[in-house]
């Protein structure tokens, strides 16, 4: 029961509050299953580098029609799969150049910004 304002009566204490859930209610501390490692990280991402080059080599393999390319005067043939992933890298390579340049370019003016703040 309670009283018009909401508040319990005098004579029952009031309710506790609802329990959240400690970090130890979701794993155990010394489950080993749990812990993130570098080790860990980089046998996966060695498991995931090799389905990639497993898929690209069947990729190329199938793709081994020879192809006539022309650029800027250049006449080659290259089989087409190895064409295409080629242009991926290149690709790749031109986005990493410029991502880079961005970066410089930020690091550069925050240093600039960072020198220019009186102490």
């Amino acid at each position: 029961m309670s009283t018009p304002s909401g508040s319990p009566p005098a004579d029952q204490p009031p309710p506790p509050p609802p329990r959240r859930p400690g970090p130890r209610s979701r794993t155990a501390p010394n489950d080993p299953a749990s812990k993130f490692t570098r080790a860990g990280a980089l046998w996966s991402a060695l498991i995931a580098g090799f389905l990639i080059l497993i898929l690209l080599l069947i990729f190329i393999a199938q793709n081994t029609a020879s192809t006539a390319f022309t650029f800027l005067g250049w006449h080659w043939t290259l089989p087409l799969g190895v064409a295409i992933l080629l242009a991926a890298v290149v690709g790749g390579l031109i986005t990493v150049a410029a991502g880079t340049a961005r970066i410089v370019q930020l690091r550069r003016a925050a240093k600039k910004n960072l020198s220019a703040v009186p102490r």
